[in-house]
């Protein structure tokens, strides 16, 4: 609605092809194209910015959004438990593939770029020392929640630490986080009874789609922001993170093991 020409990266193209069609009714002024791109493979990361790249456009706006929850153990095609995989290390090699084009864009247009990422309350509910860094892939320490609200929190220490970076250079991108809230989506598909339960007790807390998107917009979009970043919001506004959130030595310390993680894996 706002003009920008929207790709999506979907695992699943058919679906993505499917959201096409639906926002071309809405919209038949849209202009909207998908690339394929499964963020729990490393080799499916580089495709997708290669193919991105070919395309020759701009990047004023990189909206990290894909995620999984609650899984049962399991390791990626890259040896890495796929909550950490999927939610932090995939979106990090795509942010700092794209970097370069997102620097140009800025530079060659003069208008900020912005990379939003989305994490989550989760993040205050990780294991003890915010990141495992040593059994990251370790079965017997693994707890499913805990290890989503790492991955929420590794979220929140990439901005970070990106937005320091950037900012040092002089570079016009800024870097935040975002909380959609409770959405109602198919995140929740590993939750259980459990969660099916909380979901009927509390339905006056959840959001449909269009409100769950809301802060991602506002945060991507909003004139008021020019300029902000490093900052973590909820509901439109800016909100505190976790003292782990805020760390900068474990920000520091997650981007070299991040690196290293990556840097290991054959291309």
């Amino acid at each position: 609605m706002r003009g920008a020409h929207v790709i999506i990266a979907a695992r699943n193209t058919k679906a993505a092809n499917e959201s096409k069609e639906m926002i071309l009714k809405m919209n038949p002024n849209a202009r909207i194209d998908y690339l394929q791109l499964d963020l729990s493979s490393i080799k499916s990361v580089r495709s997708f910015v290669h193919q991105f790249l070919a395309l020759n456009l701009p990047l004023n706006i990189l909206i990290n959004n894909a995620g999984v929850m609650f899984c049962p153990f399991q390791l990626t095609e890259d040896g890495i438990e796929s909550q950490f995989a999927t939610n932090h290390i995939g979106h990090f090699l795509l942010t700092n593939l794209l970097l370069d084009k997102m620097k140009s864009s800025a530079r060659e247009s003069g208008i900020e770029g912005r990379i939003v990422n989305l994490s989550s309350v989760a993040h205050t509910y990780t294991y003890p020392q915010g990141i495992n860094f040593d059994s990251i892939n370790d079965p017997d320490k693994y707890s499913e929640k805990k290890a989503y609200g790492q991955s929420k929190l590794a979220n929140l220490l990439h901005s970070n630490a990106l937005s320091r970076k950037l900012q040092e250079e002089g570079v016009n991108i800024t870097v935040n986080s975002v909380h959609p809230g409770l959405v109602t989506t198919n995140l929740f598909r590993h939750s259980g009874l459990g969660m099916t339960v909380f979901k009927a007790m509390s339905f006056f807390l959840w959001k449909n789609i269009p409100q769950g998107a809301a802060t991602t917009c506002y945060v991507a979009l909003h004139p008021s922001l020019k300029g902000v970043t490093g900052k973590y919001f909820a509901d439109c506004n800016i909100t505190t993170p976790s003292k782990f959130a805020t760390d900068k030595s474990l920000a520091d310390k997650l981007w070299d093991f991040s690196v290293k993680l990556i840097d290991s894996i054959p291309n």
